[in-house]
This record gives C-alpha cells, sequence and structure tokens, in this order.
C-alpha cells in the first residue's frame, strides 16, 4: 500500500560498511605469509636430509674433489680480481679522508683493517654467491627437470649425498680460502695505490698495517666466510633440487639462488660481527 511505511524484519542484522574482511585483500598475505613459513619448512627438511646423508657411508670422495676445484680455482680469477678493486679504491677513498685531518699516517692500518675484517669477506660472499650459487642452481635444476636426478635415485645412489653433501662442503671448505685470496688481492693493490701518490716499501706499509695486531683480529673475519659457504650451498642446492617447469624452472631456480644467498649472505655478516665482536673483544 502506498500510505504505509516499509518496516524491515527485526532479525535482520544491519549492514555495516567494511565489517567483512574482503576475500581478495586478505588472500595474497595469507599465501605470502604461508609461502614463507612453508619455504623455511621445507628447506629444514632438505637440510636435514643432507646432514644425514653427509655422515653415511659410501663417501662421494671423487666427487668432493671436483667440487673443490669448481668452487675453488674456478673462482680465484674473479675473487682476486674484485679484492684488488675494492683495496685499491678503498686506499684512494680513505686517503682522501683522511688528508682533510692530516692523518694519512694511519692510511696502511685503516686499508688492511678494513679489507681483511670486513670488505674481503664480504666481497668474497658475494661474488661467490654469483658464480657459484647461479652455477649449482642451474645445474641441479637442470639435472631435476631431465629427470636425471630420479635415474640417479632408482640406481640406488644417494643424490643428497652425491649432488648436494658434496657442493655444500665444498663451497664450505673453499670461502675461507677464497677470502684470503681477496684479502692479499686488496692489501697489494691498496699498497700500489698508495705509492703512486706517496711512495712506500711495501714491508713499511705491511708493518705499519699490521701494528699492534693479533691473529684474533684477523682469524675470525676469515672463517667466518665458511657461514657464508653452507649458506651460499645449501641454498643454491634447495632451489635447483626442488625445481619444476622446464627450462622456465631452470632459469627461476638460478635467479632465486643467487638472490636468496646474497641476502641471506648479508643477514648473517650482520649477524656474525656482533657475534665476533662480543666473543672475541
Amino acid at each position: 500500500m502506498s500510505g504505509q511505511a516499509i518496516i524491515p524484519a527485526a532479525n535482520t542484522p544491519p549492514v555495516v560498511s567494511g565489517s567483512a574482511p574482503s576475500p581478495i585483500s586478505s588472500g595474497p598475505a595469507l599465501g605470502l605469509v604461508t609461502g614463507f613459513f612453508s619455504w623455511f619448512g621445507n628447506l629444514g627438511i632438505f637440510s636435514w636430509r643432507v646432514l644425514r646423508a653427509a655422515f653415511t657411508p659410501p663417501f662421494e670422495w671423487r666427487e668432493l674433489i671436483r667440487q673443490l676445484d669448481e668452487v675453488g680455482s674456478q673462482s680465484l680469477p674473479l675473487v682476486a680480481l674484485a679484492g684488488a678493486a675494492v683495496g685499491a679504491v678503498l686506499s684512494m677513498e680513505v686517503r682522501s679522508s683522511m688528508s682533510r685531518f692530516g692523518a694519512t699516517s694511519l692510511l696502511p692500518s685503516a686499508v688492511v683493517y678494513s679489507v681483511i675484517q670486513e670488505m674481503g669477506p664480504t666481497i668474497t660472499g658475494l661474488v661467490v654467491s654469483g658464480r657459484v650459487g647461479a652455477g649449482i642452481g642451474a645445474e641441479l635444476a637442470s639435472m631435476k627437470v631431465s629427470e636425471q636426478i630420479d635415474a640417479i635415485e632408482v640406481s640406488a645412489i644417494n643424490p643428497y649425498r652425491l649432488l648436494a653433501a658434496t657442493r655444500i662442503l665444498a663451497c664450505i671448505l673453499m670461502l675461507p680460502l677464497l677470502t684470503i685470496a681477496a684479502d692479499a688481492s686488496g692489501v697489494l693493490m691498496g699498497w700500489v695505490a698508495q705509492t703512486l701518490v706517496q711512495p712506500i716499501s711495501f714491508h713499511q706499509f705491511i708493518d705499519a698495517g699490521f701494528r699492534g695486531s693479533t691473529l684474533k683480529d684477523f682469524l675470525p673475519p676469515t672463517f667466518k666466510t665458511a657461514v657464508f659457504g653452507l649458506i651460499i650451498g645449501l641454498i643454491a642446492c634447495f632451489q635447483g633440487m626442488r625445481t619444476r617447469g622446464g627450462a622456465e624452472g631452470v632459469g627461476r631456480a638460478a635467479t632465486n639462488s643467487v638472490v636468496l644467498a646474497s641476502l641471506f649472505v648479508i643477514l648473517a655478516d650482520v649477524v656474525l660481527v656482533k657475534f665476533i665482536l662480543v666473543v672475541f673483544q
């Protein structure tokens, strides 16, 4: 009837704008959180399988030696070049800054400490994560999509021991040695850059750079790169052995290996620097 008002039912709930969450807005965030924890859970399972396989005979000594050569000697020229470039640039920048305060006599110590304690290990970790991480990720991913890993497993060979444990152990063993090479190249080029401006003998440069220092000032920063090697090898093997999707998956695995390994190397460096300062101070 036109003259009567329409009264809504008493049990009809009022409609409040914004009271119900939109499934479109909550879905991606929930998927991101779930994927984050799922990735770390799968990484933990993978790490346990590799650890268990690494201590189960027979041991793959021949494959380990091949990976030591691949990770170590094949990466040496690139690591040495990167360390030399960092040492030269650091020497020029530090000299420019110290000359303003009349403290150029402290240049050798600043270069030596900066290269050996931080720049050398970090640059080595990032360079190796770029070269070795991408190589391991792409190699294992191609073996996964071509079902070579399945064939190895069918042949009663543990792929975690043959493929993953050897590569991870090679990264752990070779990163400190590569760091020493990067440190030596950085200090040498720092001396060369200093000599071009103000001639000084190499013996005087080294004597002034290491004056008052002990082994505990240099050994912990060098051996912390073993943790970098563990991170690089573990993430690269994990990303490669879980690949799906053919050639596109291989490229994605290589990219993710480099990005994630570099990110976790930087984060681990922050934690390890604080740990070294607390324990070895």
